[in-house]
């Protein structure tokens, strides 16, 4: 996939990882965070319980409510600044490349300071990982299970209810948030809490 050898070219100099930057990190429960416009509701009734995994859209928002994620799954949309300035304070971020988005990749990937984990959906290489997933929010639910997270609390999913982005058609987003609800739900709910 051309996506996955742009990546590759253009982060040698990153410091890359594999699972074991995030190994330690996911013990028992852990927190998905979510783009959905409920997100400052669902942190006003429960804050996030151990380690924080964000999308990339929601890392902003996350911040201005005052936490920091420690590991950001990415395909480089949303507020880059944001999550760049997640990655400069240590985050683990996990960027994912795409057929849509290789100018993403190589505009922004080079400039990520904290460990990086490059991540794919399609077949894995030596220092490119396909841990499960589609959308941001469910790769990092994904992410959580396979490091043996007992229980993965979400906030700010609503896969009714698309969170309105410039320059995205509303109803692609909506089939996205349904292929996301069935990869978190249909393998069993028992580790996912909601507020």
């Amino acid at each position: 996939m051309l996506s996955v050898r742009i990546l590759k070219a253009v982060t040698p100099n990153l410091d890359l990882c594999d699972g074991d930057a995030v190994s330690p990190l996911i013990k028992g429960t852990v927190t998905v965070v979510g783009d959905a416009p409920c997100l400052e509701d669902d942190l006003s009734k429960h804050a996030p319980e151990g380690a924080i995994i964000s999308s990339g859209s929601a890392v902003l928002r996350l911040l201005r409510a005052g936490y920091k994620p420690d590991i950001v799954v990415t395909d480089l949309d949303g507020n880059i600044n944001a999550q760049l300035e997640a990655s400069s304070e240590g985050a683990v971020t996990l960027i994912h490349a795409h057929g849509d988005n290789m100018d993403l990749i190589q505009k922004f990937a080079p400039m990520f300071q904290g460990p990086v984990i490059l991540t794919t959906q399609g077949q894995p290489s030596n220092t490119v990982f396909n841990f499960g997933g589609f959308t941001d929010g469910d790769r990092a639910v994904c992410l959580a299970r396979e490091f043996g997270a007992r229980n993965i609390l979400l906030l700010g999913f609503d896969f009714d209810n698309p969170m309105p982005k410039e320059g995205s058609d509303p109803a692609k987003k909506l089939r996205k948030l349904q292929w996301a609800r069935k990869i978190i739900f249909d393998r069993g709910s028992e580790d996912i809490l909601q507020p």
